[in-house]
């Protein structure tokens, strides 16, 4: 049995700095993008279904990326550094280009390529720690990438801000994008690609070799998930009736003249998967098995025990992310500042203070990202991601009592900053114990469906509810997500940990 040896701080350290870009890159999106869309001409209830692109394109590429970057390997690139570097020069250029959109469809379209790209670079990245480290330095590893991730966001989430202190143009005429959001772009494609450079240069990977070697030491996880086409015989049934089941929802829409944002539920989710698995079906009664599409499908449906408990926790802490995403700006800017004019400077300070608060939650996660190790180690992984989704929840929530000032910039931010650096470390790290090793990339990309389909399930239904219960006011937006983030810190009790 060969037991996969411990890296160093300094290589664990390296493997990280990518995530910084990375995250610069992802920050710039979620705190401006609402406010470009606002900017060229999208109303408050539109929003949610323009940033579809975005968990849309995460669905779709991330376990693409992760099912080729298994069955990738270079003698001088290795097995995920050469899809870190294709989707850094790609997510570079689109940061370049989307604050200089002429029109809110060229913006919509840009948020899809730049997602795209972040993902091709971003999926890899969790499939590396799992690659790199056994299992015991793992939540170290994760953790180091909370790091990064927070402060590459910190500092991205500011720039508008700090270009306004410094004299750049925070206003500008309808249907302009100010150029402190657009110097703030340009920077965060320049630090993006040269981050994830330096983890491509300075990063080194084991061989499948070494890997498959490695994965000797523990047979029963080896063996989970895996092997032959186990499954197939429920292709076809789930096909259809996820398929009768989308058709009738939307039918139900149409004839009940709901928001069309439900659509996104009944033929984005729904049909869509439905589709797939007919699709898989099809081709497994013609003979034709022995291809990705088909593995695809059926190791989905065969993923390990802890990969289907810790959905459910997934699902929830993102549609509660999701809806601060999307709605803080709105919310914010209504709520707090009174005003929906987006070329008012009222509007444009209120937009400033959203992006600050962004940067202040990051930069609690790259400090807690520290700490959570050893809460984790003192108590349990499973009640360190508990507490810390509680914290976040009840930090979403309290911003409806809040009014100007430092309390609102900080307090909240505490309270979701500490919730952030979980997500982003304590599930991978229970999740990475429980795949096979030649799965690693794979399973990580479709651990990204329980990010990208609450997301979903958030830019359909959120609309709906704020339309339907609360008179269209973006701020309860906010606190439907805090009560989710608290159910899914209560759902980390029933997760099965092999450190456990």
């Amino acid at each position: 049995m060969i037991t996969k040896p411990k890296l160093s701080i300094t290589s664990i350290v390296n493997m990280s700095v990518g995530f910084f870009g990375i995250q610069f890159g992802f920050a710039l999106q979620n705190g401006n993008v609402s406010r470009i869309f606002q900017t060229l001409g999208a109303a408050i209830d539109d929003i949610p279904i323009l940033w579809v692109a975005a968990p849309m394109t995460g669905l779709i590429v991330q376990p693409i990326i992760g099912y080729f970057s298994d069955r990738t390997w270079h003698q001088k690139w290795g097995r995920r550094r050469p899809f870190f570097f294709i989707g850094a020069l790609l997510a570079s250029l689109a940061l370049l280009f989307m604050p200089n959109s002429s029109s809110l469809w060229i913006a919509a379209g840009m948020l899809w390529i730049l997602d795209a790209s972040i993902n091709i670079s971003m999926e890899p990245f969790r499939a590396f720690v799992g690659d790199n480290l056994p299992n015991e330095q793992r939540t170290v590893g994760f953790a180091m990438q909370s790091f990064f991730i927070g402060a590459g966001a910190y500092i991205a989430s500011w720039l508008p801000t700090i270009f306004d202190h410094f004299g750049v143009a925070n206003t500008a005429s309808e249907g302009m994008v100010p150029d402190t959001v657009k110097y703030s772009f340009y920077i965060g494609g320049i630090v993006f690609f040269l981050s994830v450079l330096y983890t491509v240069l300075t990063s080194k990977e084991y061989s499948p070799e070494e890997l498959r070697s490695f994965g000797q030491e523990d047979e029963a996880v080896h063996s989970q998930g895996s092997g032959s086409l186990t499954k197939s015989n429920l292709f076809l049934p789930i096909g259809i009736l996820m398929l009768l089941v989308g058709m009738a929802l939307s039918i139900l829409i149409y004839n009940n003249d709901l928001k069309k944002d439900l659509y996104i539920l009944s033929f984005g989710i729904i049909s869509l998967f439905g589709l797939l698995f007919l699709i898989a079906g099809i081709l497994v009664k013609s003979g034709v098995k022995n291809n990705g599409f088909t593995n695809i499908m059926n190791d989905f449906l065969t993923m390990p025990k802890t990969m289907k408990q810790l959905a459910f926790v997934q699902f929830f802490s993102w549609f509660a992310l999701f809806a601060f995403w999307i709605y803080a700006t709105a919310a914010i800017t209504q709520h707090i500042y009174g005003t929906t004019d987006t070329q008012s400077e009222i509007f444009n300070q209120g937009a400033n203070t959203v992006s600050g608060m962004m940067g202040n939650y990051n930069l609690i996660a790259a400090i807690v990202a520290f700490f959570i190790p050893v809460v984790a180690a003192k108590t349990s992984r499973k009640f360190a991601h508990f507490l810390a989704l509680t914290l976040g929840g009840l930090g979403l929530i309290s911003i409806y009592f809040l009014g100007q000032g430092l309390t609102l910039q900080w307090l909240p931010m505490i309270g979701l900053g500490i919730a952030w650096s979980s997500i982003l470390s304590v599930p991978y790290a229970i999740l990475s114990g429980a795949l096979p090793a030649e799965k690693m990339g794979y399973y990580m990309g479709v651990f990204n469906f329980f990010i990208v389909i609450p997301q979903l399930v958030a830019a359909s239904l959120l609309g709906f509810i704020l339309t339907t219960f609360f008179d269209g006011h973006p701020i309860y937006a906010l606190i439907v997500g805090g009560v989710s983030m608290i159910l899914a810190g209560i759902l980390t009790f029933f997760v099965s940990d092999r450190q456990d």
